[in-house]
């Protein structure tokens, strides 16, 4: 290993992959999503890149663990008890596996994403 194998994602060409999510997970509006996957580990449980969402709110049900950079945007994380944490450009955190409640943007967000993949029990 050396360091041409290090991944700046500013010199990245990654193609974005754009969707939405499931007509049955859409609680509002047309929440279509891109995803520039920049880095996948060789074993599939690891990858980390850049996430951009339109206005719209859906259901979410982590398995994985995501750290993420909220770099443009605003967006509100619910549980389901309708406990909610609104998220802003500079706003750092991470979502646990096994959240589970909704996601809503309310202005065009972007966002770093890194995200362990939970091994199967």
């Amino acid at each position: 290993m050396n360091i041409d194998q290090i991944l700046d994602f500013a010199q990245a060409n990654t193609v974005p992959e754009h969707y939405r999510p499931a007509p049955e997970k859409i609680l509002k509006g047309d929440p279509e999503q891109s995803v520039r996957n920049h880095y996948g580990s060789p074993c599939g449980q690891f990858n980390a890149g850049i996430w951009e969402g339109a206005v719209g709110q859906w259901t979410v049900d982590y398995s994985e663990h995501e750290y993420c950079e909220i770099l443009q945007g605003v967006s509100v994380l619910r549980d389901q008890d309708g406990n909610a944490k609104t998220l802003r450009a500079g706003d750092r955190f991470v979502i646990p596996a096994g959240f589970a409640g909704t996601w809503e943007v309310l202005e065009p967000c972007r966002k770093v994403y890194v995200i362990f993949e939970q091994a199967a029990r």
